[in-house]
């Protein structure tokens, strides 16, 4: 691979700065399909080498990357730009890295896909900036495997502990060291809170361009793993790890900007009810609604993801009272019952998101969605100003609201189905629905506890 004055410039500044930094070790990171980080570990010496040709990785060993036993090395080639210091161990830095093959960008590689999408979303004007709500829980395991909160205190038991003041300060080292952490990095950490569920928490970073987010997300993951094991827990991202507590999402928080000026397109005053936004905003929506089913499979992508997602279940699925997560397609203002919520003007908030999806492959999806809807100029219909959760589903579908689907049987269903969200993946379009097929097989083919409790003896 050749490689410009700029590139070699911007090598010899980084290789000052990890000098300067103490760095001797870095990690080439990229993410296999299901969005989990993949690293290999070199000595900063031979830090020319996978910055010009890329640390070698064996495709076949990886769910969903297009390769066999056979198949030539993927390449993870660091991107400069994403030059991250690990605060937890400060002579190691990690680097978001894209795959290749045999010198080409490899066209399975997650990172790649989302790269070729906003290529394409450029040309037509546009940036997509995107800020992510990165809820997750800690939590231990009992030596007969049972799943627990983690609650060193005994204090997080309120059937309501969103926010408070003791359920936070049960875990505020671990808080305290991932806020330092995610500041000392730049991103400008703006809250941190204890959420709707017992052991659950978040912490919140300013939005940024979709690739920079979905880079950042990845290592916020990796950042609260090596956290919660600091004090004997373990950090989850999975969307639903009790059933009777709120699940984890990754809501985004989105909007289109001017790819020059950097102006918020969104924001207008199209819409009728004055919720502050402008045509394009409307017609991206109508482009989110009329996928939304499709979308679900790459948003909310685990069977597990779907037990986040169940209609009517607003007061039976958490203890707190709410679960918090819309199934409805649907959208409204400040109004946190609909999928789509305006949380401002030119501010548009998607809460079906889960924590378990990659999220350069959502972002791609996302992305297609919304602009068949500008370029079709799909109307989004009137905002639903009603409380979701109150609703029958009678009276929902008196009302035109369709609800998303409730498997990931179902959204796969609906995916391969719909051209616009396929084709937003690319190639890797096959390997997803191939990997979450069998992945709804072996869930499917199981015996559960609750079966076995509920039909044993029925008969």
């Amino acid at each position: 691979m050749t490689t410009s004055k700029s590139t070699e410039n911007n090598k010899e500044s980084l290789k000052q700065r990890m000098q300067e930094d103490g760095v001797e070790l870095i990690l080439t990171q990229f993410v296999d399909i299901h969005g989990s980080a993949k690293v290999k570990m070199v000595p900063v010496e031979h830090f020319d080498d996978v910055a010009d040709d890329g640390a070698g990785f064996a495709g076949g060993s990886l769910d969903g990357m297009g390769q066999g036993p056979n198949a030539h090395d993927m390449a993870a080639k660091i991107d400069l730009n994403t030059y991250t210091p690990l605060p937890w161990r400060r002579s190691t830095a990690r680097f978001a890295a894209d795959l290749f093959v045999d010198g080409e960008p490899h066209p399975y590689c997650p990172r790649q896909n989302l790269k070729r999408i906003l290529k394409n979303l450029n040309q037509q004007g546009y940036v997509f900036n995107v800020g992510i709500e990165p809820e997750h829980f800690l939590v231990t395991k009992t030596a007969e495997g049972e799943l627990q909160v983690f609650d060193p205190n005994s204090i997080d038991t309120l059937d309501k502990p969103c926010y408070d003041f003791k359920g936070i300060s049960n875990v505020f080292d671990y808080l305290s060291d991932l806020m330092q952490a995610v500041r000392s990095l730049g991103w400008d950490a703006y809250q941190a809170d204890h959420e709707d569920a017992n052991g659950q928490y978040e912490l919140n970073f300013h939005y940024d361009d979709c690739l920079i987010t979905a880079d950042r997300y990845t290592f916020f993951k990796m950042m609260t793993s090596q956290y919660a094991q600091k004090y004997g827990a373990i950090a989850t991202h999975m969307a639903k790890p009790f059933a009777d507590r709120t699940g984890n999402g990754g809501h985004i928080h989105f909007h289109l900007a001017d790819a020059k000026t950097g102006v918020n397109v969104f924001e207008g005053n199209d819409d009728s009810a004055g919720l502050g936004l402008s045509k394009i905003a409307l017609y991206f929506i109508g482009g989110i609604l009329k996928h939304a089913k499709a979308l679900c499979a790459v948003t909310s992508p685990t069977v597990n993801c779907y037990k986040r997602l169940q209609a009517g279940t607003a007061v039976s699925g958490s203890r707190s009272g709410f679960t918090w997560t819309p199934a409805f397609i649907s959208y409204g203002d400040n109004n946190r019952t609909q999928m789509i919520r305006t949380a401002g003007p030119g501010h548009l908030e998607d809460r079906t998101v889960s924590s378990g999806c990659n999220p350069y492959l959502a972002f791609a999806a996302y992305i297609a969605a919304g602009m068949d809807g500008i370029k079709n100029k799909i109307e989004p219909g009137k905002p639903n100003l009603t409380n979701m959760y109150e609703l029958t589903p009678v009276q929902t579908k008196k009302l035109g609201i369709e609800i998303l689907p409730q498997s990931l049987y179902e959204a796969l269903c609906e995916l391969d189905n719909d051209k616009v969200i396929k084709e937003s993946l690319g190639p890797i379009y096959d390997e997803f629905y191939d990997v979450k097929k069998k992945e709804w097989s072996q869930y499917h083919s199981q015996v559960s506890n609750w079966e076995i409790d509920k039909y044993l003896t029925l008969f």
